[in-house]
């Protein structure tokens, strides 16, 4: 990865980007805003222009993490495999943007300042309002939606992958389906 900031972006963009990195990297005690500003090639009053404090910029971070996760989740709603198989195929990926940012979310949890694990439940939640705008059975909804969060899970801690991790997606696929067309 490239230690230059993305001068293409926003400055506020290339800030958070440059967090996410060092979360990553060494967790929040190596995100500083000594840290942070250098990484992002900013002055530390630059960054505090854009984030009043480093509550502000955790907060930021997560304010983004949230906008995009919902706008992937939005995407499935078009997705021509259909929001269950494309939900799924989502939640097996775990070297995407997305994840890399839940990633570094899950570096901030314990820190008093910020609500990481009311961000990521907020996420999740999002997450099965659109599973369950196209599966009219609550149950079957959050069925699926549990089998993605074992998927990601999985994903996220480096798991192999089984054979029948795609035998029990396609199985979720043709139970939906099946549901589908028994009530026509």
């Amino acid at each position: 990865m490239s230690t230059r900031p993305d001068r293409s972006k926003p400055t506020r963009e290339v800030v958070l980007d440059a967090l996410e990195t060092l979360l990553l990297a060494g967790g929040s005690s190596a995100a500083t805003l000594e840290a942070v500003a250098a990484a992002a090639g900013v002055s530390k009053g630059g960054l505090l222009y854009h984030f009043g404090s480093k509550e502000a910029l955790y907060q930021g971070f997560l304010d983004r993490l949230l906008v995009e996760s919902k706008a992937e989740a939005d995407g499935t709603l078009t997705a021509p495999e259909g929001v269950v198989a494309a939900y799924l195929d989502v939640s097996s990926v775990a070297t995407d943007p997305s994840t890399r940012s839940v990633l570094a979310a899950l570096r901030l949890a314990g820190v008093q300042e910020v609500d990481v694990e009311g961000a990521l439940v907020e996420s999740f939640e999002y997450w099965y309002e659109v599973i369950a705008r196209r599966i009219d059975d609550p149950v079957l909804a959050r069925l699926v939606q549990l089998v993605g969060d074992g998927l990601y899970l999985h994903a996220l801690i480096g798991s192999v992958q089984h054979d029948e991790d795609e035998q029990v997606v396609a199985r979720v696929v043709a139970l939906v389906a099946e549901h589908e067309a028994e009530r026509g």
